[in-house]
């Protein structure tokens, strides 16, 4: 079960207590699951409870206690526990991994993931100044409220009904990519930096960051099938399995292996955090698209990039194998995973009209 289907599933529990005359409000469009917060357990966690706890006029617990038993009572989920002031806190089966689940619905869709049908026969009329910025985000957008199943048309004239701040000056001698990013990565209050930071190879530059968690996802999947495998969705942890230590090498040294720095020089020797770290943005890219069309913001799908690329990051030195370390069916899924964000980074870029590179 994904973090996407255990939403649903959520909001089918207040469905049903709707139904059921145990909760008066309007069921709504979306449920939030994260992974558990301090005092948390559990595999998720929904705050729902305490979300319509005042148009429901109840206590966020007994809003909890009327949604508890309607979720553990579904195929998938093993328990939910209440903490807090109305946390619901739910435990998968063992055969539900969110993780294989979301891996896979990746890979089925490939650079449709997240694609949907929110705006499906609508068309989107954008009438915008001639200025620069206005054209790259209007030009974005179109690409974006595809993805909805909508269809959006540019035209200059009044009323302008897409202005965002203009660029300070020409964005062109930064080059195709570092220029799209510059205009559409500030939110479209906010007044664009056309600098030579956005060039900078560095980690303090965020579109350095998506690009290169990119390239080294490309990387890591060259150098897996050097070592003979590839990339298959499953468990991600391995009984026995060695991992990189604090002291160790941050990255798989090997002969064929090329050469690939990585910001983090000390990896925890548990991945599984950096796991759950990775798998909240990605299940949450339906969501950005969705809203990033809605709102016309393709500001919100940069931003969300740079939350893949950061999260990522960490887990890559994990994927490969270490040393004189055989590939397990762990490396598989590890690799899957990264690939499942490359393909998210490259879908996002693709949108914002950036290139996703394959060495950077």
């Amino acid at each position: 079960m994904t973090p996407v289907e255990l939403s649903r599933t959520v909001l089918s529990a207040v469905r049903r207590a709707v139904d059921d005359g145990e909760l008066s409000v309007t069921v709504p469009e979306r449920a939030v699951v994260t992974e558990p917060g301090p005092g948390g357990c559990g595999d998720f966690a929904t705050s729902i409870a305490l979300q319509l706890a005042r148009p429901a006029g109840q206590p966020p617990l007994r809003v909890a206690e009327i949604l508890r038993p309607r979720l553990a009572g579904t195929a998938g989920i093993r328990d939910v526990v209440v903490t807090g002031p109305g946390f619901l806190n739910i435990s998968l089966d063992a055969q539900a991994d969110p993780v294989t689940g979301l891996v896979r619905e990746i890979r089925r869709q490939g650079a449709r993931y997240g694609h949907g049908d929110a705006l499906a026969g609508q068309v989107v009329a954008l009438s915008v100044p001639y200025e620069v910025r206005a054209e790259v985000v209007a030009d974005a957008v179109v690409r974006i409220v595809g993805t909805q199943g909508g269809r959006a048309t540019v035209e200059h004239g009044e009323p302008v009904n897409l202005r965002p701040v203009p660029a300070p000056e020409d964005p062109a001698p930064l080059g195709p990519d570092a220029a799209q990013w510059a205009l559409l990565h500030p939110a479209p209050h906010d007044r664009p930096r056309i600098t030579a930071d956005h060039l900078v190879q560095r980690e303090g530059n965020p579109l350095f960051r998506v690009r290169y968690a990119h390239a080294r996802v490309r990387s890591l999947s060259r150098n897996a099938a050097r070592l003979g495998f590839t990339a298959e969705a499953g468990p991600l942890t391995a009984a026995n399995a060695p991992h990189p230590t604090p002291n160790g090498p941050t990255t798989p040294h090997h002969p064929h292996h090329e050469p690939i720095p990585h910001p983090d020089p000390t990896p925890t020797p548990d991945p599984t955090p950096l796991v759950r770290a990775l798998l909240t943005p990605l299940a949450d890219h339906p969501r950005i698209l969705t809203a990033a069309a809605t709102h016309r913001a393709p500001d919100r799908v940069a931003r969300h990039l740079v939350t893949v690329a950061d999260a990522v990051l960490p887990l890559l030195p994990f994927v490969l194998p270490v040393g004189e370390e055989k590939p397990s069916a762990a490396h598989r899924a590890r690799l899957a995973l990264a690939e499942a964000a490359g393909t998210v980074l490259a879908g996002g870029l693709s949108l914002l009209g950036i290139d996703a590179p394959e060495h950077l």
